[in-house]
């Protein structure tokens, strides 16, 4: 028996229905080798952009050209830099040892409220499915999520499944992604799960990354 990790965040619009969730999932005995992996990428990030370690990478932020994550100007002023910097993140995970990249998704035409209760419905449904496969191989998994745990529906999910054959473990635990790299990296995921199902013609140069960079990964998913 061993256990996991699942770093989970999730991505979309109502303005264009999708539904988006992206996570790492770890394996506990490899997390410390697996964090080493990471925390490296970020210490050369810094030596070759000036990118400090301890700077959160938001997706929709930092890709889109917003702030200044460098400490050189003209570092900053350069917006296609910003995508090689995400390329090489995705390119880590996919090297992190024990660990392993997914995404699902869904898309509705429901708005408002109806909205959220449908991205609910979706965490649900990829809930069902991560524990049903810890089920299958005998594992525990404990989920961890970007946020600060106000939103009840999540934990209001964890709490239907059936506590004599569950395998994901206590509720989701919450941390905001500026205090947790793993988060960051699920963060990273989610943003450019979303993109490659989106296919916005905008954002056209995204639409390869997963295939290409994450050829291990599971999905993106529809759910």
């Amino acid at each position: 028996m061993s256990a996991r990790i699942f770093y989970i965040d999730d991505s979309g619009a109502e303005s264009t229905g999708y539904i988006v969730y992206g996570w790492l999932e770890v394996a506990l005995e490899h997390w410390s080798a697996s964090l080493r992996c990471w925390l490296d990428f970020r210490k050369q990030l810094y030596q070759r952009t000036g990118i400090p370690a301890d700077y959160e990478l938001h997706a929709t932020k930092f890709i889109t050209g917003r702030s200044n994550p460098s400490i050189h100007h003209e570092w900053n002023r350069q917006k296609r830099l910003r995508g090689r910097v995400v390329q090489d993140a995705l390119a880590t995970i996919e090297t992190m040892p024990g660990a392993q990249a997914g995404a699902v998704w869904r898309r509705t035409t429901k708005t408002g409220r109806a909205y959220y209760a449908e991205r609910a419905a979706a965490y649900e449904a990829l809930l069902h499915h991560l524990d049903d496969t810890l089920a299958r191989v005998g594992d525990h998994g404990i989920i961890v999520m970007d946020g600060d745990g106000t939103d009840p529906a999540y934990r209001r999910e964890h709490r239907k499944l059936k506590l004599a054959t569950r395998n994901i473990v206590e509720d989701p635990w919450f941390i905001g992604s500026h205090a947790s790299q793993p988060v960051q990296a699920a963060d990273l995921l989610a943003y450019t799960a979303y993109q490659t199902v989106l296919r916005h013609p905008g954002k056209q140069f995204m639409w390869h990354w997963w295939p290409t960079l994450l050829p291990n990964a599971y999905g993106p998913h529809e759910i």
